[in-house]
């Protein structure tokens, strides 16, 4: 189990060695936070119509 586990890491991290591309690593950083600005609204939004008493019918 335990080489198992060593190898997966050692395959996951020899393919994201060589990901140097600038525009492809900017991308996803910014990618991610999107995703978290729209989970962060979704979560808002949620909240506020618990609290404002929408009837979830």
């Amino acid at each position: 189990m335990k080489t198992t586990t060593l190898l997966i890491k050692e395959i996951y991290l020899e393919g994201f060695k060589n990901l140097g591309s600038y525009i492809l690593k900017n991308y996803l950083k910014i990618f991610s936070w999107f995703c978290f600005a729209l989970i962060f609204i979704g979560l808002y939004a949620l909240v506020f119509r618990m609290f404002t008493g929408f009837a979830f019918d």
